[in-house]
Protein backbone atom coordinates (compact mmCIF):
# COMPACT_ATOMS: atom_id res chain seq x y z
CA UNK A 1 0.00 0.00 0.00
CA UNK A 2 2.79 2.33 -0.86
CA UNK A 3 0.79 4.24 -3.14
CA UNK A 4 -1.48 5.33 -1.15
CA UNK A 5 -0.64 9.52 -1.02
CA UNK A 6 -0.41 11.09 2.49
CA UNK A 7 -3.66 13.11 1.37
CA UNK A 8 -5.99 9.98 2.27
CA UNK A 9 -7.54 10.42 5.12
CA UNK A 10 -8.45 6.84 5.53
CA UNK A 11 -7.13 5.03 9.23
CA UNK A 12 -3.94 2.83 8.04
CA UNK A 13 -5.25 -0.06 9.73
CA UNK A 14 -8.55 0.14 7.76
CA UNK A 15 -6.85 0.55 3.89
CA UNK A 16 -6.55 -3.49 3.65
CA UNK A 17 -9.96 -3.75 4.21
CA UNK A 18 -10.53 -0.78 1.66
CA UNK A 19 -8.11 -2.47 -0.97
CA UNK A 20 -10.22 -5.54 -0.08
CA UNK A 21 -13.23 -4.07 -0.82
CA UNK A 22 -11.94 -3.10 -4.05
CA UNK A 23 -10.52 -6.11 -5.55
CA UNK A 24 -13.73 -8.09 -4.63
CA UNK A 25 -14.94 -5.96 -7.11
CA UNK A 26 -12.59 -6.50 -9.87
CA UNK A 27 -12.64 -10.26 -9.21
CA UNK A 28 -16.48 -10.18 -9.04
CA UNK A 29 -17.72 -8.16 -11.84
CA UNK A 30 -14.94 -6.34 -13.38
CA UNK A 31 -15.25 -6.66 -17.38
CA UNK A 32 -12.50 -4.42 -18.83
CA UNK A 33 -10.65 -1.41 -17.85
CA UNK A 34 -9.53 1.38 -19.99
CA UNK A 35 -7.77 4.51 -19.37
CA UNK A 36 -9.53 7.13 -22.27
CA UNK A 37 -7.68 10.54 -21.30
CA UNK A 38 -4.18 10.40 -18.82
CA UNK A 39 -6.14 11.29 -15.91
CA UNK A 40 -9.78 9.34 -16.42
CA UNK A 41 -9.58 5.44 -15.40
CA UNK A 42 -12.90 3.72 -17.03
CA UNK A 43 -14.11 0.63 -15.10
CA UNK A 44 -16.10 -1.15 -17.18
CA UNK A 45 -18.17 -4.35 -14.87
CA UNK A 46 -20.90 -6.39 -14.97
CA UNK A 47 -24.50 -4.66 -14.00
CA UNK A 48 -27.47 -6.61 -12.41
CA UNK A 49 -27.37 -8.36 -8.57
CA UNK A 50 -27.22 -4.84 -6.32
CA UNK A 51 -24.18 -4.12 -8.72
CA UNK A 52 -25.00 -0.13 -9.08
CA UNK A 53 -25.23 0.38 -5.64
CA UNK A 54 -22.11 -1.61 -4.83
CA UNK A 55 -20.36 0.29 -6.97
CA UNK A 56 -21.99 3.50 -5.66
CA UNK A 57 -21.32 2.54 -2.20
CA UNK A 58 -17.43 1.74 -2.93
CA UNK A 59 -16.99 5.04 -4.73
CA UNK A 60 -18.83 7.19 -2.03
CA UNK A 61 -16.80 6.05 0.91
CA UNK A 62 -13.36 6.25 -1.40
CA UNK A 63 -14.00 9.80 -1.76
CA UNK A 64 -14.91 10.59 1.51
CA UNK A 65 -11.18 10.28 2.57
CA UNK A 66 -9.70 10.66 -0.52
CA UNK A 67 -10.71 13.77 -1.78
CA UNK A 68 -8.73 14.07 -4.93
CA UNK A 69 -10.66 10.93 -6.56
CA UNK A 70 -13.78 12.17 -8.86
CA UNK A 71 -16.06 9.30 -9.49
CA UNK A 72 -19.18 9.00 -11.52
CA UNK A 73 -20.93 6.16 -12.06
CA UNK A 74 -22.86 5.60 -15.21
CA UNK A 75 -25.35 2.42 -15.20
CA UNK A 76 -27.50 0.75 -18.02
CA UNK A 77 -29.00 -2.37 -19.00
CA UNK A 78 -26.58 -5.12 -17.53
CA UNK A 79 -23.55 -2.86 -17.19
CA UNK A 80 -21.85 -0.38 -14.76
CA UNK A 81 -19.48 1.92 -15.54
CA UNK A 82 -17.13 4.02 -13.27
CA UNK A 83 -15.28 6.68 -14.17
CA UNK A 84 -12.48 7.69 -11.74
CA UNK A 85 -10.64 11.14 -12.26
CA UNK A 86 -7.82 12.76 -10.67
CA UNK A 87 -5.48 15.67 -10.59
CA UNK A 88 -2.26 15.92 -12.72
CA UNK A 89 -0.35 15.57 -8.69
CA UNK A 90 -2.13 12.70 -8.13
CA UNK A 91 -1.83 10.20 -11.64
CA UNK A 92 1.13 7.72 -9.68
CA UNK A 93 -2.38 7.12 -7.59
CA UNK A 94 -4.29 6.07 -10.57
CA UNK A 95 -2.26 4.39 -12.13
CA UNK A 96 -1.68 2.27 -8.90
CA UNK A 97 -5.32 1.53 -9.15
CA UNK A 98 -5.51 1.36 -12.81
CA UNK A 99 -2.58 -1.63 -12.47
CA UNK A 100 -4.36 -3.68 -9.61
CA UNK A 101 -7.71 -3.75 -11.43
CA UNK A 102 -5.82 -4.78 -14.03
CA UNK A 103 -3.93 -7.45 -12.33
CA UNK A 104 -6.53 -8.74 -9.99
CA UNK A 105 -9.38 -8.28 -13.30
CA UNK A 106 -7.00 -11.39 -14.83
CA UNK A 107 -6.19 -13.40 -12.30
CA UNK A 108 -9.62 -14.50 -11.99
Amino acid sequence: LDWVPSSCTLPTEERPLRVAAWDALFTEILQRVSRPEPLRLRLDMRGGDGAEARVRDLADREGGCCSFFAFAVTAGPGAVVLDITVDAGHTAVLDALERRAAAVGEAR
